[in-house]
């Protein structure tokens, strides 16, 4: 069976990154890119949607249909935002996205791009990694057929990609 997938974050290195290696491999039938903006990329494989608030994906529903896993790399930085604003995008567009999708395929595999340090207790000191694993918690406990969390302590940006920064 081939794979049909959504991606949500393709305009972002980790996403575009993810975009690529899924366009280019043979067991993938089809991946939709739901992104603020155009991902830039034309594809036979390649699906976009560009929707400008992903806290209410709803209108959506119909074209969300049939796919077998998400790919969710859409983050920001915490550096220099208050816990208010980074949940917002951390928690809240996250979940928001994954209760979504969860009727519309409950056999789907969810894929959260989190990072090295993640703090799964919710307790720790520093407030990116509280957020990050409450994010990842309530992901796992949400009703996935498989939920993967991947933590990246580095990452090494694809050359010839758009959306590299080395500082990653």
């Amino acid at each position: 069976m081939k794979i049909r997938a959504i991606l949500f974050g393709a305009t972002g290195m980790v996403g575009e990154g993810v975009l690529h290696e899924w366009l280019k491999h043979p067991e993938t039938e089809s991946v939709l890119v739901i992104g603020r903006r155009s991902c830039g990329v034309i594809h036979e494989k390649l699906k976009e949607i560009v929707h400008g608030d992903f806290s209410d994906l709803k209108s959506l529903a119909d074209r969300l249909k049939e796919y077998h896993a998400c790919f969710f790399c859409l983050g920001i930085s915490a550096l220099g935002r208050r816990e208010a604003e980074y949940r917002r995008v951390t928690v809240d567009l996250t979940m928001a996205a994954a209760r979504t999708l969860l009727p519309l395929n409950p056999h789907m595999t969810f894929c959260y791009v989190s990072g090295a340090g993640t703090d799964s207790t919710e307790k720790g000191r520093l407030m990116w990694a509280r957020v990050k694993g409450e994010t990842e918690n309530r992901l796992l406990n949400l009703g996935f057929k498989a939920a993967y969390m991947f933590r990246p302590g580095y990452i090494q940006p694809t050359k010839g990609l758009k959306n590299t920064y080395t500082i990653y």
